[in-house]
Parts: C-alpha cells; structure tokens; sequence
C-alpha cells in the first residue's frame, strides 16, 4: 500500500526534540566560553579560539551566532542591563553629587569586574542594536544625572558627557595594563578623576592609594612581552 502523504511535507516538520536540546546546550556552551575569555583577554578574542574553548566547530558557532557583534550582544546582555540599572539608582538619590560620584564608581568597579565588559563599554556596536538600546538609555539618564549635580554647584560647569567616554576609555586601558600586577589602580584613576570633576566645595570619598612603584613597574614590564597563545589568536570585534 502506497502513502498519500506529500513528501515535501516533511519540509514543514519540526526538529526533533533531541536536536534542539544540542543546540541549545551548544549555545550555553559556546556562551560560556566567550564569557571566560572575554573576561580575562578582552572582546578581541577571535570566534575561532571561541569556538575552541566551547568545544565546538566553527561551523556551529556561526549557526549559532553569525558575527562577533551577535555574540557580544548575547554575552553582554544582563550587565548592560546592569549598567542602565546603575543610572537609575543614581538618580534616585537625594544628593545629586553623592548620586554623580556613586555612578561613576559603580560603573568602573563594573569595568574592573569583568575586562570584556570594560571594552564593551568604551566601544560601541551599531549592529548589535539590543546592546546598544540599553547603552542609549544609559546614556540619557546620565545625562539627567549631570543637570542635577551641576545644579547643586557641586559638578564643574565643564563636564560634559564626553568625559565619561574619556574615563571609561581610559579606565579600560589602566585595567587591561595592571589587572595582575596592581588590579586596584583603576580606583585611584577614579578618585583623581572625581577630583579633577569636582567644584572646589564638593566632598570627595578618600583617594585611594597609589600602587607600589614595583606593582607599576611589574605591569609596565607584562605590557612588553608578547601575548600569549589565547592572546595571539585575536582579532578586531567585527572580524577584521
């Protein structure tokens, strides 16, 4: 007895239950790994030594995720909701300077937390448009954070937007720089900056102290040696 069905019917079946759940398990897989080695290397971590650390091919990275940006966007998610999080905390505070100074510590300690997330933040991805949503959000309330410490005479008249960018980009080299030898040095760039913001009768948190000569001599001396063998399969964000 011969079927009736339409054998271009199966086109329309769905994938087998099995074959979903190894997908899904290789995409916590893969996102896993990129956080580890974005976390300790940075976002120049190339899809290729990604892929080696899931214990996936390259071929089913990019079933999964097409491009570089599809991935730091999925990885990246919850602490730019973190990061859009911490403004609004910001502003819920009754003193505008102590909210302004609050921020920019949690921000950076964030940078510090997880160096992936520190180049996250001082680069921008127009193609990964849920990440850069957040960013933008972020980004407005910051701005609404500024008019009220610049309103209590607090924050200098000068300080602008820009100057976070500055910081963020700057605070994400001094990480990338003395993450081993002297990991609390970006506290004290934090603090001088804070100063550097500051109106003349504003209160400042104490500044944190300057890292020893040898801890700085120590992160000058890693900053020559070649990179590693994780490090040495880098490559830019979008691929290059």
């Amino acid at each position: 007895m011969t079927s009736t069905a339409d054998p271009d019917s199966t086109l329309d079946r769905q994938p087998e239950p099995g074959l979903r759940a190894d997908a899904e398990r290789n995409r916590e897989r893969i996102l896993a790994a990129a956080r580890r080695l974005y976390a300790s290397h940075g976002i120049g971590v190339s899809m290729a030594c990604i892929a080696r650390e899931a214990g996936v091919g390259k071929a089913t990275l990019s079933r999964r995720f097409a491009t570089p940006e599809e991935l730091i966007n999925a990885v990246f998610a919850d602490r730019m909701d973190a990061y859009a999080a911490a403004v609004a905390q910001a502003l819920t505070d009754p003193d505008p300077w102590h909210g302004f100074t609050g921020y920019i510590h949690t921000v950076c300690a964030m940078q510090a937390a997880d160096r992936g997330f520190a180049d996250v933040l001082a680069m921008t991805f127009p193609t990964a448009k849920a990440l850069e949503a957040r960013r933008a959000e972020a980004y407005n309330g910051f701005l609404e954070l500024i008019a009220r410490a610049q309103a209590t005479g607090h924050l200098r008249a000068d300080f602008t937007s820009e100057d976070l960018v500055i910081l963020l980009m700057a605070n994400a080299g001094v990480i990338a720089a003395t993450q081993d030898a002297a990991p609390g040095a970006w506290r004290r760039l934090v603090g001088q900056m804070l100063r550097a913001y500051a109106a003349p009768d504003a209160d400042l948190p104490p500044l944190e102290q300057a890292p020893a000569p040898t801890a700085l001599y120590r992160a000058m001396v890693r900053l020559t040696r070649p990179a590693s063998s994780t490090g040495g399969d880098m490559e830019q964000p979008d691929g290059r």
